[in-house]
């Protein structure tokens, strides 16, 4: 079971800003770049499973090829009739969720072992979550040197107090033509915000604004076939499914972290790995063991369940299932609607070391209810 805790030492509210007051805060206590806990692992074991390898990321990708080539024939092929909505179903998912996971691990650069096999998928998937391969790649790599810590991670979720309706549009995609494709046009004109700077190297953001022309170029191509065409289906293929494909993403991707603390440095307590079928594990990537990917980001995704058995005995209970985890975190997440420093603090076994009470800094306990 795990306990709740309740507080704030400085009485301040959070401020998500990269730039901001959260941002010098965290640079002033040491939860900036800070030295995270890792679970003991023998280093041969440790290199044995960071061992990277083209086959197991080849086959997935083929598979996961011939699954969106083939759901788009079908689609095609059915269009204008109700036959076409199930091709639509499974094209949607492939395309606008499970993109997410091979951007995601490509990103890493541990999927495959050809650098430029990781790279091409990385590409491609980028394009599909409408993301800029650039600045992601940036922003992705400050995620996980301060996970969760205010003012510094561009990749937080859930804010507190939660907003429900942006978690509810979440999973629709609106949000992405509200803000991603926005961002992408706003990129595309040489334009980067402050907190864009704040994590991209100087040095790359022209390769930025490159990336961001190239995704508006794809985009109003399909725009303009569309119009030609006198047809939705274009958009239906390219950009469209971001709206009825994404939920699946969402789904698994907010249990990441939603409800657990912040301003921690140690990944058990900010992180959930929750136990999935296989059909979401394979669209996911194994990346439902998120405790230990974020311990061990190197290790790829093909071999996290292994490193799952071999460090259990540290980690908090994993969930069972996603309807276990949401059952978890909806009364949290109601209750910081009126209290932003409500979490669920995650218990360790007796068998786990002791987290370092000292880097919590932010958070001081207090009674459940």
């Amino acid at each position: 079971m795990s306990a709740v805790e309740v507080g704030n030492k400085t009485g301040s509210k959070r401020d998500y800003s990269l730039v901001g007051e959260s941002t010098k805060r965290a640079v002033e206590t040491g939860l900036a770049s800070a030295e995270w806990y890792h679970t003991d692992v023998p280093r041969k074991v440790m290199k044995e499973l960071m061992q990277r390898s083209d086959g197991p990321a080849i086959r997935d990708t083929l598979l996961w090829i011939a699954l969106i080539l083939g759901s788009a024939v079908g689609a095609i092929w059915f269009w204008g009739s109700w036959w076409c909505v199930p091709f639509f179903v499974v094209y949607g998912v492939l395309y606008a969720s499970s993109s997410d996971s091979r951007w995601h691990e490509c990103g890493h650069g541990t999927a495959f072992r050809t650098r430029w096999m990781n790279d091409a998928v990385y590409q491609i998937a980028s394009f599909m979550q409408m993301r800029n391969p650039v600045q992601w790649r940036w922003s992705h790599a400050r995620h996980h040197t301060d996970t969760i810590i205010v003012g510094r991670d561009a990749e937080i979720a859930v804010m507190r107090p939660p907003d429900l309706l942006r978690a509810l549009l979440s999973f629709t995609g609106l949000l992405d033509f509200r803000y991603s494709l926005p961002g992408l046009f706003r990129q595309a004109a040489g334009r980067l915000t402050d907190e864009e700077k704040s994590y991209i190297p100087e040095m790359e953001w022209l390769k930025a604004i490159v990336a961001a022309r190239w995704h508006v170029a794809i985009y109003v191509a399909t725009a303009g076939l569309a119009i030609y065409m006198r047809s939705f289906l274009p958009l239906m293929l390219i950009g469209g499914p971001r709206l009825y494909g994404t939920w699946h993403m969402v789904l698994t991707g907010l249990l990441q972290h939603i409800g657990l603390a912040d301003n921690v440095t140690d990944h058990r307590l900010n992180t959930r790995t929750v136990y999935m079928n296989p059909i979401s594990r394979w669209i996911y990537w194994n990346m439902n063991y998120h405790v230990e990917h974020h311990m061990f980001p190197m290790v790829p995704y093909h071999a996290l369940p292994r490193l799952h058995e071999l460090i259990k005995h540290d980690l908090p209970a994993p969930n069972p299932s996603m309807w276990h985890a949401y059952k978890e975190v909806w009364p949290v997440v109601l209750r910081q609607l009126r209290y932003e420093d409500y979490y669920l603090k995650r218990e360790l076994p007796p068998t786990a070391r002791p987290y370092k009470e000292e880097f919590h800094n932010l958070i001081i306990p207090a009674a459940a209810e």
